[in-house]
């Protein structure tokens, strides 16, 4: 049994809305006056017109000494030419009432040849007041702001010079102006210009010096390594104009070949399928509808498997016997259940292979490609279904309800027993091995006291398992190869300060593995078992100085009904632990966990001068069949509390700021912030809801179709809209908008088919119609999260942004 999973890859960020900062330069040195004279600057917005001057974007004058004058065209357009460090022209002409002689000029004429100004017969008008629209094009044209999804706007809007209009929203969608009303004709203050100028530059935000935001999400060179079944060829992933692409090449060569050619969204993810041949996903604006592409290794041959519309596929393996053929599974038949299907990858001709007779949940197939296992749901019973050989109809072997565990992982190497993970005898998943002949478990292969065991190592090379893998604070193996054990110990010693993740040795014994820690995202080596000798593919994250970066350390406390809670803390590096900003961010899920290793999210907001904290919180998974239940309908108020627990935790101990705390989280940690919010307003400076539920009735109502077998198990570890009307009604924040009283940013993508976009449409109207003015990001092109790079950017500046404005790092 090959088991293949098809994954979501995450996409990072490369920079391309704010300039970078210039050269800090003396600027009393540049001006030929003292620093003391530049802090007699007074009035509004002195404070930034001191910073700009101090840190040598501008240069000191009289006319800057009173921030309230108002600021001339052409004062502004030399405070803007310093800033930027434009070169004037050789030539200065071009408009009529702007000479050679004019003082401004060489500022006026470096801003009009790089298209900041325009213009020409009509005049440039130096000596008239910059307005407040005009000054958003400047800056706009100037920083190239560019509409970053935030739907804003201003109760005068409709005063606004359509010529301005969209740079005038930039301002507020890009967090440089507030207020509900722009004023756009009215006269801009010298002060009014020097905050929006360091706004614009992202001084608030980053100290100099400061790790620029792109490098923590800055996708690796190459990534996702996958050796051809022969081991003669390497496919990856690489970006290309921001898109994840394949490429495959030769083992031991350096030129690639680019097989797919992606330029409206990065491919999902890969898989070999023979020597010659591999199939990728991709899906369309995030719909999550994923298609199956057949590609060669010289990049012909290409073919979409499932050229089907509103039908997502997955593949389930490749078939031995029928080497043409891969099995598929896709929902084109009814949108709730999946058939497998025959796929001929020569014609694209899909064949029905067993059909779904509504419960089906599950297909599994042994190591010959046989389709063999099933699991099958009622909404509140599993049950593990099994058959000797295709032609036999599948038998029920045994059956498990909320909270009990039967995942068949693998078959054993001669197709007889399944290697799977159990809590069905104990409170923690323990590896089984289960002979479907005789419907019995007849070894616990390995279990751990406290936590789940989440995984096995299998190994081609001895035709056994050979490892187990659990979490308590970092992933852990426990071996049951003895070579294998000294070879992964031996590495460890080799490289020392890292973890290691350690793949399926092939025939040979040779197998890939991945070095990381919190402050690497990850080395990609080969260990070669003839020579024992090893061979680095590539460093995903070379370009981060680990030294700059913050340790990730776990941490555990007691919640308020005395329930151990785990998680981790970041603090910021070089500050001392004490009445810190916090940020804390709730995994999504919920039924998942967070897990020690890079992070860079966490490193991000650690390096902006925040503590952050993740908190296991009951409902995760990880911790045990009676953790995971704890979270049954307590959405909103244990799981919640947990949360709280951990700022109080951290509070008491003089780490955090009890004034400064913001709670950050996608997903059901978007639900967790709104909730965080609504529901304990007194513990939250700012919230963030990053495609969050706000009413459970509606995320209940709008599941995907595909998850409809799934739906009881929603109703009672969430709630069931109609026995429990009442609870889903408490725990919606939707319902209680008007406890809501910390700024809330809110950011969702138009194609979600999980969490839909009425989610947060809904909470910022609501909002609104109390007069509360949200940002709210929305991207068209986009779905349960944000992929595509230049959206990720948007968010990761906004989020940024919003974070300093309301909780002052």
């Amino acid at each position: 049994m090959r088991k293949i999973s098809v994954g979501i890859l995450l996409l990072a960020l490369i920079a391309t809305s704010y300039l970078p900062a210039a050269q800090a330069a003396s600027a009393a040195a540049a001006t030929g006056q003292s620093a003391g004279t530049a802090t007699a600057l007074v009035n509004d917005g002195g404070e930034y017109l001191r910073s700009l001057i101090t840190r040598g974007y501008i240069e000191f004058t009289e006319d800057l000494q009173n921030a309230s004058d108002p600021i001339t065209r052409a004062q502004a357009a030399v405070l803007l030419q310093q800033a930027l460090q434009f070169q004037a022209p050789a030539a200065l002409v071009g408009f009529p009432d702007v000479s050679a002689e004019n003082a401004a000029a060489p500022a006026i004429y470096a801003l009009r040849e790089q298209g900041i100004v325009q213009g020409g017969d009509s005049g440039y008008q130096p000596d008239s007041a910059l307005t407040r629209e005009q000054l958003a094009s400047l800056l706009s044209r100037a920083f190239l702001l560019n509409d970053n999804g935030i739907q804003t706007g201003y109760a005068d809007g409709q005063t606004i010079a359509t010529v301005h209009a969209a740079d005038a929203l930039k301002l507020k969608q890009h967090f440089i102006w507030d207020g509900q009303n722009f004023a756009p004709q009215a006269a801009v203050t010298k002060g009014e210009f020097g905050r929006a100028l360091y706004l614009t530059l992202g001084l608030d935000v980053a100290d100099p010096g400061a790790i620029p935001l792109e490098e923590f999400f800055r996708e690796s060179d190459q990534q996702g390594f996958q050796l051809s079944p022969d081991g003669k060829h390497m496919a990856f992933i690489q970006p290309v104009n921001n898109r994840l692409n394949l490429f495959v090449m030769e083992v031991g060569q350096e030129k690639a070949v680019q097989l797919t050619h992606e330029t409206e969204r990065s491919i999902a993810g890969f898989a070999w399928v023979s020597n010659d041949r591999l199939i990728y996903a991709k899906d369309s604006g995030g719909d999550e509808n994923y298609h199956l592409l057949v590609v060669g290794i010289d990049g012909k041959g290409q073919r979409d498997l499932t050229p089907y519309e509103n039908t997502t596929s997955q593949l389930i393996d490749i078939l031995p016997d029928l080497p043409d053929h891969v099995l598929i599974g896709m929902n084109k038949r009814d949108p709730r259940i999946f058939d497998v299907y025959r796929v001929n990858m020569n014609t694209g001709e899909a064949v029905l292979a067993a059909e779904n007779p509504g419960n089906i949940t599950g297909w599994m197939t042994d190591n010959n490609g046989k389709l063999r296992i099933a699991i099958s749901s009622d909404g509140n019973v599993s049950s593990l279904l099994y058959r000797e050989k295709e032609e036999d109809a599948f038998k029920p072997l045994l059956d498990t309800g909320l909270g009990e565990t039967f995942s068949p992982l693998m078959f054993t190497y001669d197709n007889k027993h399944l290697y799977a993970l159990s809590n069905l005898e104990a409170d923690k998943a323990a590896v089984v091995e289960f002979d479907p002949g005789a419907n019995k478990v007849v070894k616990t292969v390995f279990a751990h006291p406290d936590v789940d065991v989440s995984g096995i190592v299998p190994s081609r090379a001895t035709k056994t398992i050979v490892a187990a893998v659990y979490i308590t604070d970092k992933v852990h193996y426990t071996f049951f190869d003895a070579d294998l054990e000294k070879v992964y110990d031996s590495i460890r010693k080799e490289l020392p300060g890292m973890e290691i993740a350690i793949g399926v040795p092939d025939e040979k014994g040779n197998f890939r593995f991945q070095a990381y820690n919190d402050k690497n995202k990850g080395v990609d080596y080969t260990y070669n078992a003839e020579t024992g000798s090893l061979e680095k593919i590539a460093e995903l994250s070379y370009w981060l100085d680990e030294s700059k970066l913050a340790d990730m350390k776990p941490v555990t406390f007691k919640s308020r009904d005395g329930l151990t809670l785990n998680g981790y803390l970041t603090l910021p590096k070089g500050k001392e632990a004490k009445d810190l900003p916090l940020v804390v961010n709730p995994h999504g899920g919920p039924w998942a966990r967070d897990a020690w290793g890079y992070n860079p999210e966490v490193q991000f907001l650690a390096s902006r001068g925040y503590a952050v904290l993740q908190v296991n919180f009951r409902g995760s998974t990880g911790y045990g069949k009676a953790f995971l239940d704890a979270g049954n309908k307590e959405w909103g108020k244990a799981m919640q509390n947990d949360l709280t627990d951990g700022v109080e935790w951290l509070v008491e101990q003089g780490i955090a700021d009890a004034d400064r705390v913001a709670i950050y989280g996608a997903s059901y940690g978007g639900y967790a912030a709104l909730a965080g919010l609504t529901f304990t307003p007194e513990v939250y400076a700012a919230g963030v809801s990053y495609v969050g539920p706000s009413n459970l009735f509606t995320l209940l109502g709008s599941l995907p179709p595909y998850w409809e077998s799934e739906r009881e198990l929603f109703n009672q570890r969430v709630g069931d809209p109609v026995k429990d009307k009442e609870l889903l009604e408490a725990i919606s924040p939707l319902f209680h908008v008007d406890q809501i009283k910390a700024p809330l940013f809110v950011a969702q993508g138009a194609n979600d088919p999980r969490v839909n976009q009425a989610e947060s449409d809904q909470i910022v109207q609501a909002l609104k119609e109390r007069g509360v003015d949200v940002p709210y990001m929305l991207k068209q092109d986009e779905g349960h999260g944000f992929y595509n790079t230049e959206n990720q950017l948007d968010f990761y500046r906004a989020l940024e942004k919003f974070l300093d404005r309301h909780l002052n790092p």
